[in-house]
């Protein structure tokens, strides 16, 4: 089977049905199949969904953010962090400069010590997503190289705009 690009609208619920998150008001969301762009699971439901299909799809954690990792909750010293000013339980900080450097979340704070959690805020969480298939093409030679969609699901491919980051 040829990949895809598809595009989507989405909400994204908690196993308490609250909405955490919604594509509504916005542009669908575009994706090349398989290349990691969004969650496994999402991608592995939505691989064989026709457009115009409306779903719910069920996300066990692992195939979403995965299990949480106790050891990926730390103890560190207040002064080691590349935070100033006062830091509360619940914010969240990259760990350095690095657009990649990992993201935290500060869970207690004990004297000159900070207790940082390092699992994905929804790590643990079976997640559930409506979706709506608006869009869906097979993915040109260089969507595939570059591994992501080019204008989007409706259109013929396009090339890459500003700031792709893959040329």
């Amino acid at each position: 089977m040829n990949r895809r690009i598809v595009s989507f609208h989405y909400t994204l619920r908690d196993p308490e049905g609250r909405v955490l998150d919604s594509s509504a008001g916005d542009p669908p969301v575009a994706y090349l199949e398989g290349a990691g762009q969004i969650i496994d699971g999402l991608d592995e439901q939505l691989r064989t969904v026709a457009v115009g299909v409306k779903t719910r799809v069920q996300v066990p954690a692992a195939r979403a953010y995965g299990e949480r990792d106790p050891e990926q909750v730390q103890r560190v010293k207040r002064t080691l962090l590349p935070v100033e000013g006062e830091l509360q339980i619940g914010e969240t900080f990259r760990t350095g400069e690095d657009r990649q450097a990992p993201v935290v979340t500060v869970v207690g704070i004990e004297g000159d010590e900070v207790l940082l959690d390092g699992n994905h805020p929804l790590a643990g969480v079976e997640l559930t997503f409506d979706v709506e298939i608006v869009g869906a093409r097979e993915a040109t030679a260089e969507e595939l190289s570059h591994g992501h969609a080019h204008g989007g699901a409706g259109g013929g491919g396009g090339s890459c705009g500003e700031g792709c980051g893959c040329h």
